[in-house]
């Protein structure tokens, strides 16, 4: 376009030159001198213009890396010059900002830029726009979005025993320690592989983890009998896509079974002086080492690992394990192969299937390897049915049985455990299918909880019925401390007693008998001298009666009543005249000794 342009203003100028005239004008002249410059440094100037801004950053991923850094990488396209980025981040959910700067002289990192502690905090969401910058311009990427949740990659865990579980044959035990850079409220999500020795390729398990719990152990059934296995461990945070890195490997045996039939060797020892010749028996270990079921899409398929190299034809046999319906073989060959597939629909969905497959060599049938597998699962008919046991102060045992088999419409993959004080918030615990008992912990004293077991499978989980019980106000023990506390202090009270009483047996004697005093004897008596004592003294009076006379009776008869009487006046006379006494006393001192008798009237009669 710029060229067409220019090619028009010159043959504009020639035009404007006279035809007639053999030597063109000067001013013309330069003028196209000038236009043909321009026409030739042109496209230089628009190249340069072209190549000049560095390539858009695309294809922008971050990780954070838990309480280590968060780390953005992106494709920063094919660089001419040197370029500088920079990653312009917001966080606190948009309430702060900052900035990361890299440049593409380091090759290393020069598609990558870190932030680092303590300015990340979790759970937050950031925006991220990379800008690259040269000395001729700038190009921004697009705004990426990402919450830290999401993109959180955490420590591998750490396997410290694989070990077999006695009395089970063909499963081994996995604990481990849970990272210690992992986000305490986000649950975990784990895959657990594992081959045996002599093999190559590995199988995998997926499980989780609730954060609350505090068994880190994992039973992995279905394997060989005494037979040597290597574990690995990952896990990941429930909502992020990124996985740790695999756990160093750990190996770990199962336990020894005895074989079913009799199919040994013999191993003949040189007969012995006294003529005995020592025998040793060895009997076969199954050529298949693992299996395994799962569904993929409208198939149920079914793998194992082999040790027997000489074997490719293998016998698969099918039934369903159900007790009210007679058994109903199936069989099938496979060769060349590991594995088996057949369609969902030839096999009855929530039913458990027992599925074997034998190895065949020549004319020859080994011994099976076994398994349960199901081609539809769907969520149990009923929960497991509970009971409480063992309730103390701040704990109890939660138990529970295992839903029958024509109830599970599915493996049960775990338990949930959920309990709830009365009012207050739920609680749950999730472990795995193998337990069937749980110790529950830190509950409130005296307390009314709901408790129900769920059963899960692939298709999801059922309630049992829910139960209710009480912590008791006090454990035993504190019983037994508080009756220990009380006695020992009467004990001792007791003995001080005692001891007290032996040091002075008066004073005790006249606290627990105190003397009970005597009216004749009491300060009363003072007032008036021997005169009041001998006017109570009913025996000197000169009006004397009979013993008899003076008990006072119910229904009294004259005579009884005018002892009565007399004794009423006399009692009234010394009274009246100690008061009379007290009164002339008293005006004496405060009348400057006038005198006043005083009369005291009384109520009780005086005549005899």
């Amino acid at each position: 376009m710029c060229i067409r342009q220019l090619k028009v203003f010159t043959t504009a100028c020639v035009c404007e030159c006279p035809q007639n005239i053999l030597s063109p004008q000067p001013s013309c002249v330069n003028l196209g001198m000038m236009w043909t410059w321009a026409l030739w440094m042109f496209p230089s100037l628009c190249k340069f213009s072209l190549a000049a801004l560095p390539a858009k950053p695309e294809n922008i991923s971050c990780v954070y890396y838990y309480r280590k850094n968060l780390t953005c990488t992106w494709s920063p396209g094919k660089e001419t010059s040197y370029t500088q980025y920079t990653v312009k981040r917001t966080y606190a959910f948009g309430e702060k900002h900052d900035n990361c700067t890299t440049n593409s002289s380091t090759s290393e990192n020069r598609a990558s830029c870190s932030f680092f502690l303590p300015r990340i905090t979790i759970p937050d969401n950031y925006t991220i726009e990379v800008e690259a910058e040269n000395g001729d311009g700038v190009i921004k990427s697009d705004t990426t979005y990402w919450r830290l949740e999401n993109i959180a990659k955490t420590e591998p865990p750490k396997i410290f025993s694989v070990k077999p579980v006695l009395g089970i044959k063909q499963m081994i035990q996995i604990e481990w320690i849970k990272p210690e850079l992992a986000p305490v409220s986000s649950d975990l999500k784990y895959t657990l592989r594992f081959r045996t020795v002599n093999s190559t390729s590995w199988m995998e398990v997926n499980f989780a983890k609730n954060r609350k719990d505090k068994n880190q152990t994992y039973n992995l059934t279905g394997l060989q009998p005494f037979t040597e296995y290597v574990i690995a461990l990952r896990c990941a945070v429930k909502e992020s896509k990124f996985w740790s890195d695999w756990s160093q490997e750990k190996m770990g045996m199962t336990e020894e079974e005895a074989p079913c039939g009799l199919e040994l060797w013999r191993v003949l020892k040189p007969a012995e002086v006294d003529g005995r010749r020592p025998v040793r028996l060895l009997w076969k270990f199954q050529c298949i080492e693992v299996m395994q079921a799962c569904v993929t899409e409208d198939q149920l398929v079914v793998k194992w690992q082999s040790s027997a190299l000489d074997v490719n034809t293998w016998m698969i046999e099918w039934f369903p394990d159900v007790d009210s319906e007679p058994t109903t073989l199936s069989w099938e060959s496979v060769s060349q192969a590991t594995n088996w597939t057949i369609q969902q629909d030839k096999l009855k969905p929530f039913w458990c299937y027992n599925i074997s497959v034998y190895p065949m060599l020549h004319d020859k049938v080994g011994e099976p390897y076994s398994i349960q597998a199901y081609a539809k699962e769907g969520v149990p008919s009923e929960g497991p049915e509970t009971k409480v046991e063992n309730i103390g102060v701040k704990t109890v045992t939660i138990a529970w049985k295992e839903i029958p088999k024509s109830e599970r419409k599915g493996i049960i993959c775990n338990y949930t455990i959920f309990y709830q004080a009365e009012g207050g918030k739920g609680f749950s615990k999730t472990v795995n299918s193998s337990i069937l008992q749980y110790g529950l912990e830190s509950l409130k004293r005296k307390t009314s909880y709901i408790v129900q077991v769920m059963a899960s499978t692939s298709a999801g989980g059922t309630n049992g019925t829910s139960i209710n019980f009480k912590t008791l106000s006090f454990s035993v023990f504190e019983i037994i401390l508080i009756t220990s506390l009380i006695g020992g202090g009467l004990l001792i009270l007791i003995i001080l007693t005692v001891a007290y009483g032996l040091k002075k047996p008066n004073k005790l004697t006249h606290l627990c008998w105190p003397s009970v005093p005597n009216p004749a004897e009491s300060s009363i008596a003072t007032w008036r001298g021997d005169d009041f004592k001998d006017k109570l003294n009913l025996k000197e009076s000169d009006d004397s009666v009979n013993t008899e006379d003076r008990i006072l009776k119910p229904c009294s008869t004259p005579s009884d009543k005018l002892v009565i009487d007399k004794l009423v006046v006399n009692f009234g006379n010394v009274l009246q005249e100690i008061f009379t006494d007290e009164a002339r006393m008293g005006q004496e001192n405060n009348l400057g000794g006038e005198k006043n008798e005083t009369r005291i009237l009384s109520s009780c009669p005086t005549s005899i």
